[in-house]
């Protein structure tokens, strides 16, 4: 059976685990008027969240003498960047722990190809200071979320969909829209939209090869997420069978002077960083916070 675009976003924007605290965490550190309450309260608005707040706070890498007790407490301790990495990781990671099939994903394969991309916009950002490493962190993230959406509702799609890469010598993305009607680009535009993600961050979900894309801004991130694809690729760790089956815009890359000199170096940095988060499950393995 197959699903319609309507019904596979209605499947994905009612399952309990969404990312959507992300956009509204994001907005809460990026004011200058938010204090530590401010956070504490948001954190609570998810029991899991508040526990891995408070778990991480209190973990070797981070602890004081004294343990901490309260959300604000944590929150103190943490500090907002990190507390944003927390809170990523634990959405993506209960997002991608749904029992999904269709991309031939291991357990943890989603949320760790995320990390990983995330990661590598990042840290790609920062090397070039054209685009702001945060919000490329955040894009990198969640862009390909309409992967996990198809592959929740559409997996017996999925045979079709292969089948297609290999008669006519194509793109993932292009069998997706040639066998489902739409691809999983459109799908995770949709869903950031609806959870009210920044435009910006929609819009290079929904074009991620820029082919659409005139604004300048949403031009300079695309770019550094499509390089942030490369490095992922590169890396290995949590990719599905399509990640390897994209076509390298060089065009664009060139336009932002991301050279393939430039990820070469930059790749033991976002294998360490990735590392750093991850510890042991940096391959295999289902991803917890």
């Amino acid at each position: 059976m197959s699903h319609t675009f309507e019904e596979v976003c209605q499947a994905a924007l009612s399952l309990p685990c969404s990312p959507r605290l992300l956009p509204d965490l994001a907005d809460v550190l990026a004011r200058d008027d938010a204090d530590v309450e401010d956070l504490a309260r948001l954190i609570q608005l998810d029991p899991v969240l508040t526990a891995s707040t408070v778990r991480l706070a209190n973990s070797a890498f981070f602890s004081a003498s004294v343990p901490v007790e309260t959300v604000a407490d944590a929150v103190m301790r943490l500090g907002g960047r990190e507390l944003y990495r927390l809170a990523a990781l634990s959405l993506v990671a209960r997002w991608g722990a749904m029992d999904a099939e269709g991309y031939r994903w291991e357990p943890g394969d989603f949320c760790r190809g995320s990390l990983v991309k995330g990661v590598a916009a990042e840290a790609l950002a920062e090397h070039t200071g054209r685009v702001d490493p945060s919000i490329a962190f955040t894009c990198g993230l969640v862009q390909d979320i309409g992967k996990l959406a198809i592959a929740f509702s559409c997996a017996e799609r999925m045979p079709a969909v292969r089948s297609h890469v290999a008669s006519a010598q194509c793109s993932w993305l292009e069998a997706e829209t040639a066998v489902l009607g739409y691809n999983h680009t459109d799908v995770s535009g949709h869903l950031l939209e609806e959870w009210k993600f920044a435009p910006l961050c929609v819009a290079v979900a929904q074009d991620p090869y820029a082919a659409k894309l005139v604004d300048a801004e949403e031009r300079g991130m695309a770019a550094h997420l499509h390089g942030a694809q490369y490095l992922a690729a590169a890396f290995g760790a949590g990719q599905g069978e399509d990640s390897f089956l994209f076509k390298l815009n060089a065009v664009l890359l060139a336009e932002y002077q991301i050279s393939d000199d430039t990820l070469q170096v930059l790749l033991p940095d976002v294998v360490e960083r990735v590392r750093h988060l991850l510890k042991d499950k940096i391959q295999v393995g289902e991803i917890t916070v």
